[in-house]
């Protein structure tokens, strides 16, 4: 035998799905990761989506500190004095760099969208404490 991780109700294991309520009986629910750094976000559309909606929220909020830096370079580069030469390649890198966070921003907002109904205009700490508030008092 074996209980629905959703309605909790005992099912013939040889079974996919629960005979109660439908839900597949052997997947996984995303679990809270002990780390979440940036390089997470590298990730693909199928390992992200088995992130925690915390651990997405904490990635989202370290994606988009880094696509404010390389905006920020990219514009400064830009906004150089006459007369300084700078590499083309250095431009590109700056330009390329904004574009992969901003592409892994979409994609994490994305995902929050799909389990929340809406992507936070801002990830902050009261934010992020307010939920783990609630994920412990579960």
């Amino acid at each position: 035998m074996m209980k629905c991780l959703y309605c909790d109700s005992e099912n013939n294991s040889i079974d996919q799905a629960c005979s109660v309520c439908g839900a597949p009986l052997y997947t996984k629910r995303p679990q809270l990761k002990e780390y979440v750094s940036l390089e997470d976000s590298a990730l693909s559309f199928q390992e992200l989506q088995r992130f925690h909606t915390y651990d997405l929220l904490v990635l989202l909020r370290l994606v988009r500190e880094e696509r404010s830096k390389s905006y920020n370079l990219m514009r400064a580069v830009q906004k150089a004095p006459e007369g300084i030469e700078i590499d083309k390649s250095i431009i590109e890198f700056g330009e390329s760099e904004y574009r992969l966070y901003t592409a892994r921003m979409k994609l994490i907002e994305g995902l929050l969208v799909d389990r929340m109904g809406y992507k936070p205009k801002r990830v902050d700490d009261k934010l992020l404490t307010a939920l783990k508030h609630r994920m412990d008092s579960k």
